[in-house]
């Protein structure tokens, strides 16, 4: 089981990325993902969930409106478009699958993480 996030990069403020998260070793589609950051000095945040099958998305009210997260199941994929971006947006970016738990933005409720992808974003 593995989980491969990437995309990030260095971009201006107002800028848009679009991150992914590729699977192997199991099939993608039949699990809830998150997207989490952790900017220096700071704890780990979930950003966004997509739940099992296409279901319910959930945003950390600060995206909500900029950042789309979907899944192409056939690709074993699932991204997070991320669209005007800020400075405060800047973190290392990671994916995992979902465990257990009611919610969403807790990291402990997750099972198997990708290695993390840097995004920055300057002003």
């Amino acid at each position: 089981v593995q989980l491969q996030a990437s995309g990030g990069g260095l971009v201006h403020a107002g800028e848009s990325l679009r991150l992914s998260c590729i699977a192997s070793g199991f099939n993608l589609g039949g699990n809830g993902i998150g997207w989490f950051r952790q900017a220096p000095g700071k704890e780990r945040e979930g950003v966004s969930c997509i739940s099992v099958s296409d279901g319910p998305t959930y945003y950390k009210d600060s995206v909500k409106g900029r950042f789309t997260i979907s899944r192409d199941n056939a690709k074993n994929t699932v991204y997070l478009e991320m669209s005007n971006l800020k400075p405060e947006d800047t973190a290392v970016y990671y994916c995992a699958t979902f465990f257990s738990g009611s919610d969403y933005d807790v990291p402990g409720n997750y099972k198997y993480w990708g290695q993390g992808t840097q995004v920055t974003v300057s002003s």
